[in-house]
């Protein structure tokens, strides 16, 4: 089967250095020169479509732009690129989410994919009135999901659930297509809701063997419901010419980190509810060297000393990055969900270097020239001061 790219829509803002963000953490301001306007976000979503990843993603949180509204916007400047649009559960009724989602759907052509978060910080949380634990977050979620999911198929729902309640429930007009729902979370109750109710289970980029163990354990549990379920992962890429001058463009990132940044992000970051950003946490181990960020061969963990959620990139040349992803196609991984900074020169670096390599291999096929002999030609001028490649 075809490898599925997505991309990134940094609407916390983006940099030649990292712009960090997440899990409770404020975006940093420091060298957040590229403000997430629509124009800005249009060029990359543009971009990314003309290269042939097939969706982006946009995040959730204090910390950024509303996805639900910036996507609807970008929108219209692309053609065929979809949206994987972040969101949480808690903060939307089940059935408002269902007639969005459907609405998405019918003005944008069928261009909708939904990330599911349930929230893994409680005084975030709090901050927009919900107020229940975490293993409470997930049993909502599945509530949730369960609600949208009978709307999505046209069914009346009912439901008298521990943390939602909805009757006589219907949709005047289901999406067509149904979004798919992806879904992540590394607790056990996390994994419960996974393999009950999403289609994609995502993880973010942990060495192979912590990968393959958790593809295992999702895939046990689904099967326990008689259901099968794609994977993807989250990862941020720095692929050049050669390995020295993908390793270059990670020291000088790493150079750009402020010391007082690294440890106030990190000491946010280490009270975090998060099984998955703990586990993040303990693969940067805070940095203590240089050489101990490369976690696994050309898997990097410096990212995640100043931003949190996904803080791991794969580092290296195009050859290696596309062996890397090889590495984890083996292990049962079909969508890979990436970013890099800036991100509209990394989609460039990654769609000419990366991509042409997995197609020549026969695992990669673009997906809009495959179905129209052609790609959309972006229609906005470049916004760096290089020529992309």
């Amino acid at each position: 089967m075809s490898l599925t790219f997505h991309w990134f829509l940094p609407t916390n803002g983006d940099s030649r250095h990292v712009v960090g963000g997440g899990h409770g953490t404020p975006a940093t301001e420091s060298g957040r020169d590229r403000p997430p306007t629509v124009a800005y976000l249009s060029q990359i979503a543009r971009a990314a479509e003309d290269l042939g990843f097939t969706a982006a993603l946009t995040p959730t949180g204090a910390w950024c732009e509303d996805a639900w509204l910036t996507t609807a916007m970008v929108s219209q400047n692309t053609e065929r690129l979809k949206f994987l649009v972040a969101f949480r559960p808690g903060f939307v009724s089940p059935t408002l989410a269902a007639q969005m989602a459907s609405t998405f759907q019918r003005q944008t052509g069928g261009r909708l994919l939904l990330n599911v978060v349930t929230g893994g910080e409680s005084h975030e949380q709090r901050a927009y009135g919900d107020f229940l634990d975490k293993d409470a977050r997930y049993r909502r979620t599945g509530e949730f999901l369960q609600v949208v999911r009978g709307l999505w198929e046209g069914q009346t729902v009912d439901l008298a659930g521990e943390h939602l309640q909805v009757e006589d429930a219907r949709l005047a007009r289901v999406p067509d297509p149904v979004p798919e729902v992806y879904f992540g979370g590394s607790s056990p109750i996390a994994g419960e809701v996974a393999a009950r109710h999403v289609d994609v289970y995502l993880t973010w980029g942990e060495p192979p063997a912590q990968v393959a163990e958790k593809i295992a354990r999702i895939k046990g549990l689904a099967a326990q419901q008689g259901r099968t379920l794609r994977f993807g992962i989250r990862l941020h890429v720095i692929t050049r010419d050669t390995s020295g001058q993908a390793w270059a463009e990670a020291n000088r990132l790493l150079d750009g980190f402020d010391p007082e940044t690294v440890r106030s992000v990190q000491a946010g970051l280490a009270r975090s509810e998060s099984e998955g950003q703990q586990r993040m946490l303990a693969l940067h181990g805070g940095g203590s060297s240089r050489q101990s960020l490369e976690i696994h061969p050309n898997l990097w963990a410096g990212i995640g000393l100043v931003r949190g959620g996904a803080g791991t990139a794969l580092v290296g040349s195009h050859d290696e990055v596309a062996e890397r992803i090889k590495e984890y196609h083996a292990l049962g991984i079909e969508e890979f969900i990436l970013s890099g900074y800036p991100h509209l020169e990394e989609t460039y670096w990654f769609g000419e270097g990366v991509l042409p390599k997995l197609q020549a291999q026969g695992l990669w096929t673009h997906p809009f020239r495959a179905a129209t002999g052609t790609v959309p030609v972006a229609q906005v001028p470049f916004a760096g001061s290089r020529t992309p490649r």
